[in-house]
């Protein structure tokens, strides 16, 4: 019983950070996406950076 108990918890773990890495891959490229907006976005006269930091 202690066996199948691990391997059904082996799995569970495997099966949530699979959803967690598919999850930050979603968080990263959205970030992308409004940082290249920001980017493009940017004020023209001064020439500074659009972020604050």
């Amino acid at each position: 019983m202690v066996p199948l108990l691990l391997v059904l918890l082996l799995a569970l773990v495997l099966f949530g950070a699979g959803f967690a890495v598919k999850v930050l891959w979603w968080v990263a490229l959205a970030v992308l996406v409004l940082w290249l907006i920001g980017f493009v976005a940017r004020p023209q006269g001064g020439g500074g950076r659009w972020y604050r930091w």
